[in-house]
């Protein structure tokens, strides 16, 4: 097995171990849940397989429903951002995605704050769509997503830099 593929095991375990045993707890406001869990899909190397992806990340949406007795909101939320994830890189980064010159621990740049952004408010849009169900509902789904975006972004920039690799 490749350091890649160890690397991810070890990123699906310890993000999903993270989200279920202490961002799942935490719930500011009688609302407020980061996702810092999706860092996982958001992570993955650009070059890697793309079924891999999506593979992985129904089992890692499948794995948060089972804990959090959610119904499937978790991974069709996750599946439709690993779906979506090329359309974001290439939005986002343009030509340098194209050479699959893209890595998202480096430093934080524009382009790559507005992929975590893009994501993190797609991912939580459809999660809350699916969990309230209600069209009468859609400004408090629009409310919880943006503030919990803003929650969850916050931490996964904080998780980024904390994982961070050291200069060679």
């Amino acid at each position: 097995m490749s350091s890649t593929v160890i690397v991810n095991i070890f990123r699906f375990l310890f993000l999903l171990l993270l989200q279920v045993v202490i961002f799942s707890r935490l719930n500011l406001f009688g609302f407020l849940n980061p996702y810092p869990y999706i860092l996982f899909i958001l992570l993955y190397p650009v070059n890697g397989s793309k079924a891999g992806l999506l593979l992985s990340s129904f089992f890692l949406g499948l794995a948060l429903d089972m804990f959090l007795n959610s119904g499937g909101s978790h991974a069709v939320a996750c599946v439709t951002l690993a779906y979506l994830r090329p359309t974001f890189f290439k939005f986002s980064f343009g030509i340098s995605y194209e050479y699959q010159t893209v890595k998202i621990n480096d430093r934080l740049s524009p382009e790559r704050f507005s992929f975590i952004l893009i994501s993190v408010v797609t991912h939580h849009l459809i999660l809350y769509l699916l969990e309230v169900f209600k069209f009468s509902l859609i400004i408090d789904v629009l409310i919880r997503t943006l503030l919990t975006t803003l929650f969850t972004l916050i931490l996964c920039i904080i998780i980024i830099y904390l994982i961070k690799p050291g200069k060679q």
